[in-house]
């Protein structure tokens, strides 16, 4: 097993549809399989009081207010940084999170119209001021990954009951949110999973040499 120097938080981010949970999945595959300590999370959903929240969020009968919405997900957020994601950091292994605090900067923010300082407040405050080291970004365009969600035949999460414009307004937001950002690797959501599976594992693996966060 290769002995990482410190922990590593990668979050893997997207609009739905754009192959980014199939992603964190391979990649959580890949490097177990090169002997790198590695866990798989998301938000929400991996702590118990996650699972709960999980089931509200995304099969709602209702439509909740977008600040309730939200600070749903932010209770998910404390409960998963606390339970798995700090725990995971001290014990120097690699993270690799399905979603976490930039999607609800999108999705609520850019999407539902809640006041962005404002979520990026809480996330902080629910994080303990923990930042990613880096984010993948699946870039898409909506109308590709709404062809995706239909073909799936599978009952629609309230945020995909939405449709097609709640999707572009959330494409929109990650492309601006992340276009300026030195830590995001932005890949293309039209390639296979294998090609992007290979691209986020070698873009991970080169940048954990450079950082020298791999004991010799």
């Amino acid at each position: 097993m290769q002995q990482l120097k410190r922990g590593i938080l990668i979050a893997i981010e997207g609009i739905d549809g754009c192959g980014k949970s199939t992603l964190a999945r391979n990649i959580h595959t890949t490097l177990s399989t090169q002997a790198i300590s590695t866990i798989l999370t998301k938000e929400p959903g991996s702590s118990q009081l996650g699972k709960q929240l999980r089931e509200i969020l995304q099969k709602q009968d209702t439509p909740l207010e977008p600040k309730a919405e939200y600070l749903l997900f932010a209770a998910d957020r404390a409960e998963h940084f606390t339970k798995i994601i700090t725990p995971a950091l001290q014990r120097k292994q690699l993270i690799i999170s399905d979603r976490m605090s930039d999607s609800s900067i999108v999705y609520q923010g850019y999407g539902r119209g809640l006041d962005i300082p404002m979520i990026e407040k809480i996330n902080a405050w629910t994080m303990n001021n923990t930042k990613a080291d880096l984010v993948i970004y699946v870039a898409i365009d909506a109308q590709t990954a709404w062809q995706r969600i239909r073909v799936r035949n599978e009952a629609l999460t309230t945020f995909e009951q939405e449709g097609i414009a709640f999707m572009q307004r959330l494409a929109h937001g990650f492309d601006n949110l992340f276009k300026h950002r030195n830590e995001v690797i932005t890949l293309d959501g039209n390639h296979t999973p294998d090609i992007l599976t290979q691209k986020a594992t070698d873009a991970i693996i080169s940048w954990i040499h450079t950082q020298q966060l791999i004991h010799q």
